[in-house]
């Protein structure tokens, strides 16, 4: 094996969480080392869509997070100097069942407590800002700040940022084994023969991430989601504002509520986002099928007849390509932040699930604060990995 210099802190993983933290920690004066198993962006990051949803944000901590993560999109076109692709369009949640809408006028009740700008409309109001919308709907919710980004633009830009200001980054970098030295330093190798020396851990890996913190005998309830989307031909913008379904919100809020086969199965729901070339990002499932990142003829089906049912004028237009990226979803619901008690030196940044590219400014700004021993704007212990060891310590109290 070849030893290489020794860094501050190494992450692992390239997507848009791994730059996001490698940028912010670079930023407070880390040497960073970046380790990506394949290309930046090849895993979740560089397949998703644009959103920064606030609306299905649940009313706390997460909704918190996306206030301050959407504060720093605000701002961060101009600190790295490139565009983006960053907008605010505003958003609506279509509700399309009668009974669906008492829960979701209770759900804004509790996010507009928050501070979060948004609102039920008639379904008059609705058709005023999407014309094209079925004549079926009951009502949509409406949020002026919901907004969107191009992710692949994000992750080069936070990796050129990063780079010229001194962050490395090493592609086809597998990594095979993460050691705590009698130095109280951590030594991470790669399938290619390579040891880097740090004092610090950053586990960005995603749907992988557990396979890294088996590495340290800390085990990760994250598990990888299929999300499929279909991408029209570009046309004429319709309707002010993106849009979502709510029917895959209520099937969270309310789990108990009886859903269709299918639609249960795939974890079907509704986004609808114009990209900056008039295409279309319709989307998506969330299946349980392991690491098959396949797209399929149902899901595709079950996509494009969702669409068609919301927006009827979809069915005269043309589907030019499809793909699917794994969502690391964790079990409890929500995304892991902070350092391992067990494992000084080792954190967490993972597990957003469909969250990640609205997340990912507040996660790596809090991720660096954690490292560099500052206080976050919030206040995130519940989102450490030590809930997890927790849990381990009942597990064997009660055997």
């Amino acid at each position: 094996m070849s030893r290489k210099d020794g860094y501050d802190a190494i992450v692992i993983g390239a997507g848009i969480i791994g730059l996001s933290c490698a940028y912010y920690l670079t930023k407070a004066g880390k040497c960073v080392l970046v380790l990506e198993r394949g290309q930046v962006g090849s895993g979740t990051s560089g397949a998703c869509d644009e959103m920064i949803l606030l609306q299905s944000k649940a009313p706390g901590l997460s909704l918190e997070m996306a206030f301050v993560s959407l504060d720093i999109y605000r701002s961060l076109q101009a600190e790295l100097g490139e565009d983006l692709e960053f907008e605010t369009r505003g958003g609506m949640i279509i509700i399309e069942k009668a009974e669906h809408l008492p829960i979701m006028k209770g759900f804004v009740a509790k996010q507009r407590s928050f501070g979060l700008n948004v609102e039920i409309l008639s379904k008059k109001e609705a058709k005023i800002k999407q014309p094209f919308v079925s004549d079926s709907v009951v009502a949509s919710t409406y949020s002026p700040d919901d907004s969107q980004v191009n992710p692949l633009r994000v992750m080069f830009a936070l990796l050129r940022a990063g780079t010229r200001a001194g962050m490395a980054l090493k592609r086809g970098s597998e990594v095979t084994s993460v050691t705590r030295t009698v130095w109280d330093s951590w030594e991470v190798a790669t399938a290619g023969g390579h040891v880097y020396s740090s004092d610090v851990v950053v586990n960005t890996a995603g749907v992988w991430a557990p396979r890294i913190a088996s590495l340290v005998n800390l085990l990760l309830p994250i598990e990888p989601k299929r999300g499929q989307i279909v991408v029209t031909e570009p046309i004429h913008p319709f309707g002010e504002t993106n849009a979502w379904d709510s029917e895959y919100i209520v099937s969270k809020l309310m789990p108990d509520l009886p859903r269709d086969e299918r639609a249960e199965r795939l974890g079907l729901g509704f986004a609808l986002s114009r990209t900056r070339n008039g295409n279309y990002l319709i989307g998506s499932t969330r299946e349980y099928v392991g690491f098959d990142r396949d797209t399929t003829h149902e899901a595709i089906e079950a996509i494009s007849a969702k669409a068609v049912s919301l927006f009827p004028a979809l069915a005269n237009v043309r589907i030019i390509r499809s793909f699917s990226g794994l969502r690391p979803a964790c079990g409890d619901g929500k995304c892991i932040l902070g350092e391992d008690p067990q494992n000084p030196g080792f954190f967490v940044a993972a597990g957003h699930e469909g969250d990640g590219i609205a997340l990912a400014p507040v996660t790596g700004k809090f991720l660096a604060d954690l490292v560099c021993g500052r206080k976050t704007e919030l206040d995130v212990a519940e989102l450490s990995p030590a809930r997890f060891r927790k849990a381990e310590v009942m597990t064997k109290h009660l055997n």
